[in-house]
């Protein structure tokens, strides 16, 4: 017996090698291969399977090419929803009055500040006596300051003398409850501002009598003459009003309403909840760390902050209604179209106003008015006559929920990894019965059969000497 002849294996039992192709694919889970990779020649049969596997692998490729692209492009749907809450937070309501400054208060320290607004640079001294006007400063005030702050505050319209009456929820509310604002309408005021010493107000029904009812007396015998006109020229008499978010500051000469005399304004409202998304499936912005002069970021504080800094980096200054701690401008810059473009803050609350309005007073009730007020039946009666004008001055404005339910307005990804998987994973069952499972083993396999170059080296502790793994 030759002892050093190795011994050889008997015809027919030699075992196949675990890298070996056709091995590999007579077990894999991957439908199709174990047709094409038979021992023996190319048969029909074996065309045919390949065919249909590569037919079948390139509809699965360009599936799951068509689903990531679409992915990538971050799309979003929006989601609307009708939602029931036992109590709602009131909005904010800012009115100004739609003349700025009264006419009994305009001093002759004031008439060099107000000569623009009014238009009476080239009036005459009669034509201003003749309105109520000073026509020349005295040499006393000459020393004195324009401060524009102090002239819009106590020039504009006061609380006090304007609001006849006042009521939330059916109980008596005071001129106290308002806070002051200044907006392009000069000195406003707000109801339920949320500010220091002026908690938030809830209302737990729906409808009229369970919001804010307001009378108001507009004054139009305070209006300010119109000499010519300016960029601030204003035609119209009563209230501005704007309903808006205690986060978000006034912008009410482009988002307010008008509120007339002589009617009962009846607004019935529905609060929106808006919720956007960031970057990349939106454009929204969730921060306000751009802006110096605001916590919470909305456009309305957006623009604010934008025209404040195109303000003070042109003259140092800004106008009175700007935030920031500049010196106030006398209001007779006409400003540039500012470029710039404020996002969509990611969460934000809208209303959504219906008005509808009634004349008043009835003829029964003047009298009862007049007495209550103690003003004149022709006054309540807006039959003051001046200049062939009727001028009317009292309205009545009535802003409540229309239900206690809100709207939920949120844009949602229209398309998430989880989407994308149950998609892939989909068009591979279908098209080439695979699994992860199934991507697995063709790694274990790539991993046999890979070229000696990648074995690792190891040391065989029997023979001293390395050995190829």
């Amino acid at each position: 017996m030759d002892l050093l002849k190795p011994p050889q294996d008997e015809e027919g039992d030699d075992e196949p090698k675990p890298s070996d192709l056709t091995v590999f694919a007579s077990n894999s889970t991957l439908h199709g291969i174990s047709h094409v990779f038979l021992p023996g020649g190319v048969t029909p049969r074996r065309v045919f399977w390949a065919c249909s596997f590569l037919a079948s692998l390139s509809f699965f490729l360009f599936q799951a090419a068509n689903r990531i692209i679409f992915y990538t492009q971050y799309h979003h749907v929006t989601a609307l929803d009708e939602m029931e809450s036992s109590h709602l937070k009131f909005p904010a309501i800012t009115l100004c009055n739609y003349n700025r400054f009264r006419r009994s208060k305009l001093t002759q320290r004031y008439m060099d500040l107000a000569e623009y607004l009014l238009g009476t640079q080239n009036v005459s001294s009669k034509d201003l006596a003749e309105w109520g006007l000073p026509a020349n400063r005295t040499s006393d005030e000459d020393n004195e300051s324009d401060d524009t702050f102090d002239f819009f505050n106590r020039t504009g319209h006061s609380i006090e003398e304007m609001l006849l009456e006042c009521r939330y929820r059916n109980i008596t509310c005071h001129a106290e409850d308002f806070t002051v604002v200044f907006t392009r309408y000069g000195k406003c005021y707000t109801f339920n501002s949320g500010n220091e010493g002026h908690p938030l107000l809830y209302t737990q029904q729906g409808g009229t009598g369970n919001g804010l009812e307001l009378m108001i007396d507009i004054q139009q015998d305070e209006y300010l003459p119109m000499f010519r006109e300016t960029d601030e020229t204003s035609y119209e008499a009563g209230v501005k009003v704007q309903i808006h978010s205690q986060t978000e500051p006034p912008y009410i000469h482009e988002l307010g309403f008008g509120a007339p005399p002589g009617f009962q304004t009846f607004v019935a409202t529905q609060e929106q909840q808006l919720v956007f998304l960031t970057p990349p499936w939106g454009n929204c912005i969730n921060s306000s760390e751009d802006s110096p002069y605001f916590t919470n970021y909305s456009i309305t504080a957006c623009r604010l902050t934008h025209e404040t800094n195109y303000i003070i980096g042109n003259c140092g200054c800004r106008m009175v209604h700007m935030p920031g701690g500049f010196r106030p401008l006398r209001d007779k810059l006409v400003m540039e179209e500012n470029k710039y473009n404020c996002g969509t803050p990611c969460r934000s609350d809208r209303y959504q106003k219906e008005l509808s309005m009634v004349k008043i007073p009835s003829t029964a009730s003047a009298k009862y008015l007049a007495r209550k007020y103690n003003k004149s039946e022709k006054y309540i009666n807006f039959l003051l006559t001046s200049y062939f004008l009727s001028q009317e001055n009292i309205l009545v404005l009535d802003i409540f929920f229309e239900a206690l339910n809100y709207q939920m307005i949120e844009q949602k990804k229209a398309y998430e990894v989880a989407g994308l998987l149950g998609d892939i994973g989909g068009q591979m069952g279908l098209f080439i019965g695979a699994s992860i499972l199934t991507i697995l083993e063709i790694f274990d396999y790539l991993y046999e059969v890979r070229p000696p170059f990648f074995h690792s080296q190891a040391v065989d502790p029997s023979l001293g000497i390395l050995a190829l793994t």
